[in-house]
C-alpha cells in the first residue's frame, strides 16, 4: 500500500511539472507571436525610416514582456539548469580532453 502512495505521489509530482513546463512554452510561444506581430506592425507603419524603428517605445514591450519571460523561465527551470551536476562534469571532461589534445 505504501508503494502505491509513493508511485501516486510522484506521479501527481510529475504531472505538476510538466503542467509547469508547458506554460513556460506556451508563454514563449504568445511572446514569440505577438512581439513578432507588433514589431512587424510597427515596421511597416514608419516603412523605410529605420532610424524611427529603432527606438526604445518601439521595443519597449518586447524588453520588459521579455524580463517577465527570463523570471519564468527561472521558475520553471531554476538556475540549477546551467550549472547542474551534469553540466559540471561535461566540462570537466571537456577540460581534460581539451588539455590532453595540447599535450
Amino acid at each position: 500500500m505504501e508503494r502505491d502512495y509513493f508511485e501516486e505521489d510522484s506521479y501527481l509530482k510529475a504531472k505538476k511539472r510538466v503542467k509547469k513546463i508547458k506554460g513556460f512554452y506556451w508563454h514563449l510561444f504568445w511572446y514569440l507571436i505577438v512581439n513578432g506581430y507588433l514589431l512587424i506592425n510597427i515596421l511597416f507603419v514608419l516603412g523605410e525610416d529605420l532610424d524611427a524603428f529603432f527606438q526604445f517605445h518601439n521595443f519597449s514591450t518586447p524588453i520588459y514582456w521579455g524580463i517577465g519571460l527570463v523570471f519564468h523561465w527561472f521558475g520553471v527551470f531554476g538556475k540549477s539548469s546551467f550549472f547542474s551536476k551534469e553540466w559540471e562534469k561535461r566540462k570537466i571532461k571537456e577540460m581534460m580532453n581539451k588539455d590532453d589534445r595540447e599535450d
